[in-house]
């Protein structure tokens, strides 16, 4: 039987089928596969054997066409943390306010989407705490390269209703810092639906007021929307150093025209990136965001 994981949590899959979920575990081939990810994350399509009413195996994981992940913590970048495969669409949360807004951990997310050829779009939360030229600003380097943006606040619903254009059909994951304000905003997509999350937040993690499990979410519309925990830190996951000029993509039409073709556009004379920054064409926010994960600073 073929089915879609919608929770996975110290070993149990909730799976959706066309006969209803099914609590699954992994069979035992499956678990003795050496793997440097997880066997299986939310979003994962499956092939289950029902073994008992309500009980399954997962038999086979299908092959993933898309995937959200970053280096697992701890593990010194030799491990995958797979938050959800099979994405459409990655709606990155930031916060304009409480907390500051952060544009470091903001192109981390946005480098991982161009890595893995995953469509971002950009949420800035909490617009009612500031003004509305400042949260202009802020969402204007990104504007201006393409991403689609959208100030946000769950206190006065503005931005909520166009938000909700963005989910039909698809598998979305709604991402982001600590604190930012992902489960206020699925509040406000839907009551009853944020309210179903806490239900099952509530019952697996003893009552924890915020979301500690990621968790596949079924739309009335057809679609899926995941809830992730807040990331502390997002390590980027197998993306070369000399790659990371590919995931800036304002970077794009110049990249070639450096007098060197190994140029990093860091110090090298006659870059042509460098040279955009000081034109003004490249934002100056953006490049060093670059420069930062180019040396490894956080």
């Amino acid at each position: 039987m073929l089915g879609r994981i919608l929770r996975a949590m110290s070993g149990f899959y909730w799976v959706e089928t066309a006969d209803g979920v099914i609590e699954c575990k992994l069979r035992g081939r499956l678990k003795r596969v050496e793997l440097q990810s997880e066997i299986a994350v939310i979003g994962d399509l499956v092939d289950i054997a029902v073994v008992s009413p309500g009980q399954g195996a997962i038999e086979a994981v299908h092959e993933r066409t898309t995937r959200l992940s970053r280096v697992a913590v701890g593990s010194r970048g030799h491990k995958e943390d797979l938050i959800v495969a099979n994405v459409d669409l990655v709606i990155v949360v930031v916060a304009l306010a409480d907390p500051e807004f952060h544009p470091r951990m903001l192109d981390r997310y946005l480098l991982i989407c161009e890595h893995n050829n995953l469509e971002a779009r950009i949420v800035a939360s909490k617009s009612d705490l500031v003004s509305p030229e400042f949260a202009a600003a802020a969402l204007a380097p990104y504007a201006r390269i393409g991403y689609e943006t959208q100030t946000m606040s769950t206190y006065t619903g503005q931005g909520v209703e166009n938000i909700k254009q963005w989910l039909p059909s698809r598998i979305s994951v709604i991402t982001g810092k600590s604190g930012v304000g992902k489960s206020s905003l699925l509040n406000a997509i839907d009551p009853a639906l944020a309210l179903s999350v806490g239900a099952v937040s509530a019952t697996l993690n003893k009552g924890r007021h915020t979301t500690t499990m990621a968790q596949l979410i079924p739309l009335g519309n057809g679609g899926y929307v995941a809830d992730t925990p807040g990331i502390r830190e997002i390590a980027l996951w197998n993306i070369p150093q000399d790659e990371l000029e590919n995931g800036f993509r304002e970077f794009a039409p110049l990249l070639g025209d450096c007098r060197f073709s190994d140029c990093i556009h860091q110090n090298e004379p006659d870059c042509a990136i460098r040279a955009a920054v000081a034109a003004g064409s490249i934002s100056q926010v953006r490049y060093d965001s670059y420069i930062r994960l180019l040396v490894g600073e956080e």
